[in-house]
């Protein structure tokens, strides 16, 4: 009888620590969706104010067809790469996407007449505002992510995860030249000076 109660006592016990480890796991990785889609969100908005940008400085640097073309590039498989729903594609197709932006940005800063362009510089301010928020997100995706694979891959937790599939996720890394190098430098462009650039003055450099 003795026995019996034991063996009851631990099959119960096993059945609660699978329930618990098992809505540990749906609770993770619904946060870790969740932490997903607050990027993807960002980066639709991120890539509906490419086009209008390109466009802008375009009309100042039309000969610059090169780099308008590589941004337009980027940013079309930028979108393309959303659609797959890998973090690790859509990371690669992003930074790909910030180099060009960068490029963009480094023509524009031939043009200083563009400092006094309106529609120029609530675009620049509004990517620039994106841009903070991806950074805000990716890290919270990112810290999401690490906890719920460190459940997945930790004993007896590991046990749970394969006996209901529960699957990693990749983190959403930014290379290292997107971390060290700003996209967008709105000093660069005067913002925030006390009084505006003289015409024809160099624009000052990026700040770091």
């Amino acid at each position: 009888m003795l026995v019996l109660i034991i063996v009851i006592a631990v099959v119960v016990l096993i059945l609660l620590g699978v329930w618990a480890g098992f809505n540990g796991f749906v609770k993770r990785r619904n946060r870790t969706k969740e932490a997903w889609s607050q990027i993807d969100v960002e980066l639709k908005r991120r890539h509906d104010l490419v086009p209008n940008l390109v466009s802008t400085v375009q009309g100042y640097a039309a000969h610059e067809q090169g780099t308008f073309e590589a941004v337009t590039e980027a940013r079309s498989n930028a979108v393309s790469a959303g659609s797959s729903g890998d973090p690790g594609q859509i990371a690669s197709a992003e930074n790909t996407l910030s180099g060009a932006l960068r490029s963009l940005f480094a023509v524009a800063e031939n043009y200083p007449q563009l400092r006094a362009v309106e529609s120029f510089l609530q675009l620049q301010e509004a990517l620039t505002s994106t841009e903070d928020k991806i950074e805000y997100a990716r890290r919270y995706y990112n810290t999401s992510a690490r906890d719920y694979n460190i459940g997945l891959q930790t004993f007896p937790r590991n046990i749970i995860a394969m006996l209901f599939h529960f699957d990693s996720v990749a983190f959403f890394e930014a290379n290292g030249e997107e971390r060290s190098v700003p996209v967008l430098s709105l000093s660069s462009f005067g913002l925030g000076a006390a009084e505006p650039a003289a015409p024809g003055s160099p624009a000052a450099d990026p700040q770091g």
